[in-house]
C-alpha cells in the first residue's frame, strides 16, 4: 500500500514540465507496459524454486480491500539471457541473479523513461531470499508511486474538465476521459464512467472537521458519513435500496498525505442495502484546516465477475491528483 505526500505537487508540475531521468538527461526512448505490470528477469531454475516463490509472495500478494483475490502486480518472467531489446524498455523491472557478493541497486530511467529498475544479487538462494524480503517494501513503494504518476500522466492526455470541481470545492483534479457528471448538487458531485459490465464512480463532498474527529473514532465516523451520503444520493433501481459500507469485514485504514495535507485512507467493500450489488471502495478524507473541513473523495467500483484492481487504482490515481487552489 502506498503512502504518498508528494503526488499532488507532481501532478501540478505535469501541466508545465517534462519528466527527466535521475542524471537530468533525457532517457533514450519511452518505456512501455500495462499499469501495475512488473517484469521479473530471473533464470528459470530460480523462478521455479524458492526464489520465485518469494517473488510471487511479495509482488503478487492479494490487494487490500478487494472482494476477490487479485495480485498486487501482474508479473512477467524472463530468463536473464533474453534481457535485451524491448524487455529493457519495460517500465518496471526487477533483475534477480546469483553473484559473488551481495548487492542491491536501484536505477531510474536507465534504459527508457519513465522506468524503475532494480538489481538484486547474492551468492546463495538463502541470501537472495533474505535480500528480497528486506527490500520488498522499498521496491513496492517505489513502483506504486511511479505507477500512480504514470496513470495520472495518461489521464491528463485526454482529460475531462474539472471546472465544476474547482468551483464547488476549490481544488484541481485529473479526470480520465469517459467520466461524466452523473449528479450535481450544491456541495456534492457524483462522477461516473460506464463500463461494458458495470461502472466506476467518484463522489466528492465535504464535512466540518469536527464530524470526522469527534470521539476519537475516525474510521467509524468516516464510514458513518459515507453511509449517510449513500442513503441520500446513491440508490438502486428498485425502491428502498441504497449504498452502505459492508460491516462483515473491518476496512483497511491508514494515514497518508495528499497535496501535503493530512489524509485518511479507508478501503473496503460496499453493497446495496436490500439488494445484491456490491464491490470495492476507496475513500480519502483530506484535512483542510484553512477552510475548517475535510474534503471527502469516495471512489467505488461495480464490475461483477471481472477484475477490479486496475479500476480501483484508476480512482486512486485521480483522487491523489488533487491540488488545493490558493
Amino acid at each position: 500500500m502506498m503512502r504518498s505526500g508528494t503526488i499532488g505537487i507532481l501532478l501540478f508540475l505535469f501541466f508545465s514540465c517534462t519528466n527527466k531521468n535521475a542524471s537530468n538527461e533525457i532517457a533514450p526512448g519511452s518505456s512501455f507496459g500495462e499499469i501495475n505490470t512488473v517484469s521479473i528477469v530471473v533464470d528459470d531454475y530460480l523462478w521455479n524454486g524458492e526464489i520465485g516463490d518469494t517473488l510471487r509472495k511479495k509482488w503478487a500478494a492479494p490487494v487490500d480491500g478487494l472482494p476477490q483475490e487479485e495480485p498486487l502486480f501482474t508479473l512477467n518472467q524472463y530468463p536473464t539471457k533474453v534481457f535485451e531489446g524491448m524487455v529493457k524498455k519495460n517500465r518496471n523491472i526487477i533483475v534477480v541473479k546469483k553473484g559473488t557478493k551481495e548487492s542491491f541497486i536501484h536505477k531510474k530511467n536507465h534504459f527508457a523513461s519513465p522506468q524503475q529498475l532494480f538489481y538484486i544479487t547474492a551468492s546463495s538462494n538463502e541470501a537472495l531470499v533474505k535480500l528480497l524480503e528486506q527490500k520488498s517494501a522499498e521496491i513496492i513503494k517505489a513502483i506504486k508511486e511511479s505507477e500512480i504518476i504514470e496513470n495520472q500522466k495518461r489521464i491528463l492526455k485526454t482529460p475531462v474538465s474539472d471546472q465544476l470541481i474547482q468551483e464547488k470545492f476549490q481544488v484541481k483534479m485529473a479526470l480520465r476521459s469517459n467520466y461524466k457528471y452523473e449528479l450535481v448538487s450544491k456541495k456534492f458531485l457524483w462522477i461516473r464512467r460506464e463500463l461494458a459490465t458495470g461502472y466506476n464512480s467518484l463522489l466528492l463532498y465535504e464535512v466540518p472537521i469536527s464530524q470526522i474527529e469527534k470521539n476519537n473514532t475516525i474510521v467509524n465516523n468516516i464510514l458513518h458519513i459515507r453511509d449517510s451520503i449513500g442513503k441520500k444520493f446513491i440508490h438502486g433501481s428498485v425502491g428502498k435500496t441504497w449504498m452502505i459500507s459492508e460491516k462483515a469485514y473491518s476496512p483497511y485504514f491508514l494515514q497518508t498525505k495528499i497535496d501535503q495535507k493530512q489524509a485518511f485512507e479507508t478501503k473496503g467493500t460496499w453493497q446495496l442495502k436490500n439488494d445484491f450489488m456490491s464491490g470495492p471502495f476507496i475513500n480519502y478524507a483530506i484535512k483542510d484546516t484553512k477552510n475548517n473541513r475535510y474534503l471527502i473523495l469516495d471512489g467505488f467500483t461495480y464490475n461483477p465477475s471481472k477484475s477490479k484492481r486496475d479500476l480501483v487504482f484508476e480512482l486512486e490515481a485521480m483522487m491523489k491528483s488533487v491540488v488545493f487552489l490558493p
